[in-house]
């Protein structure tokens, strides 16, 4: 209540006191009342004076600046970007993420005495050229989707759809079904530039199917294949078309990765069977390069032979520890020929690396190596990382009649990450043929030297 009401409430409450009309009071009695009403006017004012202090002064708004009115931003839509390589956007439950790499090669095959075959020698290239995308729709769902130019062609990679309840992870589409350690290792996360000689000699590929997968404390993997993308094209088929391509395979991985006090350990095996449903209109060959992809050359292999189903099985041991880490594989392959004796082939690989970086060391998840991330990158105190490592790698492709010869194969690479995402790859090597598929001067035991350097971009 202000002062004022209260000052005229009181004054009321005088007037009502003083005598009705007519009646008389004396002098003295009217000084006392004028006395007493001036003393109550002075203690109203005081009281209205304290009680104005204590109210807020009015606030004066000034007019909005002139522009275009700021977006509005619900707590329902936020979107988050987060760096990966390259922007990984995020919303509502749902991301996405673009994909590439760039790998360019220099290669150099020594020639055997006598050989003069334009597939050896220093050669350049791009090896990959891949772009795409990755992400999430929510509720589990997720998608990739790359294509790579690579052997002057367009081919698709990994483009599938998951979908991912707990420990399961279902997935559909192009995607390689579960067949080595090695294989599965990202190309930009491997050790060396090229991977084991087993894994091209066998026709290791991606596959059109759908797997599932428990990742649990021992990772189960299987699936069932077609063939890859580009056979089951109608144009792989000759000119007269048609969808005769109906193989199928079936595979299964299984790995078992404990840790024993600071060291990952990892132990693995797989089995695969698969029915061509061909033979006879496409030959199979197994065979393989010098090392590096820059040479088409094939100095072992097989002649071209009829096989109506190839079963096949492999082991894998790895660990890592600190800054060491060591890997070993071996496959074993057979392949049915329904007018001859089965023939059987084999290949393995044992692998030692060091990182001389302090702080750094190789990273595994879900079965496989991943990519390094340098403790100390270049620009940040450190140099990056450095990692050296060595292989010895084994091909045995005779059996029986069939003479495709065996290679023996001693590697090293030093590997440089400066930054993340970023790596320059230095490879040497000498290869050892006994009863190589091409002869120099008539000889088929000799042995050729490699070096190669990839400059990657991943992200």
């Amino acid at each position: 209540m202000r002062a004022s009401t209260i000052c005229g409430a009181s004054l009321a409450v005088l007037a009502f006191a003083q005598p009705a009309a007519g009646q008389s009071i004396s002098a003295e009695e009217a000084a006392a009342l004028r006395a007493e009403v001036a003393r109550l006017k002075a203690q109203l004012q005081s009281l209205e004076s304290r009680l104005g202090a204590l109210e807020p002064a009015p606030v004066v708004t000034a007019p909005p600046a002139a522009g275009p009115a700021p977006a509005t931003v619900t707590a329902k839509s936020p979107t988050s970007i987060e760096w990966r390589g390259s922007p990984q956007f995020r919303s509502q439950g749902r991301s996405f993420k673009a994909k590439g790499r760039i790998q360019a090669d220099l290669g150099v095959v020594s020639r055997p005495d006598g050989l003069s075959d334009r597939g050896l020698g220093t050669a350049t290239e791009f090896r990959r050229l891949r772009l795409g995308g990755e992400g999430s729709l929510g509720d589990g769902v997720g998608y990739k989707l790359e294509f790579e130019l690579s052997d002057n062609g367009v081919d698709t990679v990994d483009t599938f759809v998951t979908y991912e309840r707990g420990r399961f992870l279902l997935m559909a589409g192009n995607q390689n079904p579960f067949q080595s350690l090695d294989e599965l290792t990202g190309d930009t996360s491997g050790s060396l530039m090229e991977r084991a000689a087993y894994t091209d000699a066998f026709n290791f590929e991606r596959r059109l199917g759908v797997s599932l997968q428990y990742r649990g404390p021992v990772l189960i993997q299987g699936g069932i294949f077609a063939d890859d993308i580009s056979s089951l094209s109608n144009d792989a088929d000759g000119p007269a078309g048609g969808d005769e391509n109906n193989s199928y395979s079936l595979d299964g991985r299984l790995v078992w990765a404990p840790k024993l006090g600071d060291a990952q350990l990892h132990t693995g095996v797989s089995a695969h069977m698969r029915k061509l449903k061909r033979v006879g209109e496409t030959p199979v060959r197994y065979r393989q390069r010098p090392y590096l992809h820059t040479s088409n050359t094939r100095l072992i292999g097989t002649p071209a032979l009829e096989v109506d189903r190839e079963t096949s099985f492999g082991v894998e041991g790895a660990a890592i520890r600190g800054p060491w880490h060591a890997v070993a594989e071996a496959h074993w392959l057979e392949a049915r020929r329904p007018d001859a004796p089965d023939a059987g082939f084999w290949g393995a690989y044992a692998e030692v690396g060091y990182f001389l970086t302090e702080g750094d060391s190789r990273s595994y998840k879900d079965g496989i190596f991943g990519r390094t991330e340098p403790a100390r990158p270049l620009g940040d105190g450190g140099i990056g990382a450095v990692q050296i490592n060595l292989r010895y790698d084994y091909l045995d492709l005779n059996d029986g009649l069939i003479r495709g010869g065996t290679q023996d194969a001693w590697l090293a690479a030093v590997i440089w990450t400066p930054i993340d995402y970023l790596r320059l790859n230095l490879n040497y090597g000498y290869l050892r043929y006994d009863g190589a598929a091409v002869a120099a001067n008539g000889r088929r035991d000799y042995g050729v030297h490699v070096g190669g350097a990839r400059f990657e971009l991943d992200f």
